[in-house]
């Protein structure tokens, strides 16, 4: 009798935690999002960049050095790494997809690539979006830099 109620709770858990078609206006506003960033970062606006992101102590950045939690800590950190606009250089998103893990929750996996001077960057990038009073906000990011 018990494999009989582990067998229902796994197939239930299937359901309620199976991929979801993300909606076509909840697309355009995560992606809307996503390229004003791209926008503020190329103007050299960290700040408005930021605006993206969630405000909130449960926003975590996981990149090279390992996690940093809040949105304060993830603007200290991209106003350090990228402190003039050499470093900043211009950055072009790709978006590969997009999946609702819910209907309040969008993830999203992309590809970076930022052009400098210095020397050029890209990699990829998973974002989990949250929606918040009907907008969309980053709540996690996880970038990866990858060979030129």
């Amino acid at each position: 009798m018990r494999w009989y109620l582990l067998l229902l709770f796994l197939v239930s858990q299937g359901f309620v935690f199976s991929q979801q078609r993300v909606s076509k206006s909840d697309s355009l506003a995560v992606v809307k999002v996503l390229f004003t960033q791209q926008e503020h970062w190329n103007n050299g606006a960290i700040d408005a960049f930021m605006e993206g992101y969630l405000k909130s102590d449960q926003l975590v950045f996981s990149g090279a050095a390992g996690p940093i939690f809040g949105w304060e800590s993830t603007r200290e950190r991209y106003l350090q790494t990228y402190s003039n606009r050499e470093k900043m250089g211009t950055l072009k998103f790709d978006v590969l997809h997009l999946l609702a893990l819910s209907p309040t929750v969008i993830q999203l996996q992309g590809k970076f690539y930022l052009t400098r001077s210095m020397g050029d960057a890209q990699g990829f990038f998973t974002l989990n979006w949250i929606r918040v009073e009907d907008q969309w906000y980053i709540i996690s990011d996880h970038t990866s830099a990858a060979p030129l």
